[in-house]
């Protein structure tokens, strides 16, 4: 049997130790730039298209939708939405109801981006989690024209063909994905558990208060990460 000498013990577990780490560092870096370029494709798209918003909405939203839906995976937040009650639905009132959410939820925000006027979104970081590899964070900055900055976060996933999209998104801390599903929660209840009634219905009227000191005004430089 061949001996290893000491060199190529530690050599051995510097691999066995870091090797995971590195193909992390990888696989964030694929994460990051998938964010990037998506990310520059809505902005680009935004700035192409806002100016025809007035005139042709539903243009707008088209094109918006298909800038957007590259990095978001609808179906799967969706279905977390409807959480318990999704087993209540069947196929067809699921698929209306990723519809429905994916519009209301896209015209709502549209139409508060084509608000704000211009703004920037940086990414900051992205992480692969450590407990699994098919699941990421990215840190952004979303600046508004007024120089504020709004802290955003993706949660991600990695799809079987080995794509990464966005399954949730946190708000100044606030789990938007959370807060959709106690609003459907909510709905049911008040329908008295008719949930086609919850999915035909639904609207996305969630507010988020920006908290003060999440906010820096003014003098506001973005940086090149």
């Amino acid at each position: 049997m061949r001996m290893l000498n000491s060199s190529a013990v530690f050599g051995l577990f510097f691999i066995l130790l870091f090797g995971g780490a590195f193909a992390h560092a990888d696989e964030s870096d694929r994460v990051r730039e998938a964010v990037e370029k998506n990310v520059a494709d809505i902005l680009a798209t935004f700035e192409a298209k806002k100016a025809t918003f007035e005139a042709d909405p539903d243009g707008f939203y088209d094109d918006m939708e298909r800038a957007i839906s590259k990095i978001i995976d609808f179906r799967r937040i969706a279905a977390r939405v409807m959480g318990k009650y999704g087993r209540r639905a069947n196929k067809e009132q699921r698929d209306v109801f990723v519809e429905n959410f994916k519009a209301s939820l896209f015209k709502t925000y549209t139409k508060a981006i084509i608000d704000q006027g211009s703004f920037e979104m940086r990414v900051v970081k992205a992480q692969i989690n450590p407990r699994s590899e098919k699941r990421a964070s990215v840190d952004m900055e979303v600046i508004s024209s007024s120089g504020s900055s709004y802290p955003v976060t993706y949660s991600m996933h990695k799809t079987g063909d080995d794509q990464w999209l966005m399954e949730n998104v946190i708000v100044f801390g606030i789990n938007i994905g959370l807060a959709f599903r106690d609003k459907f929660e909510t709905q049911m209840r008040a329908e008295k558990g008719d949930i086609a009634a919850v999915i035909n219905n639904w609207t996305v009227d969630l507010k988020i208060d920006a908290p003060a000191e999440a906010q820096v005004q003014g003098s506001y430089q973005v940086q090149d990460s």
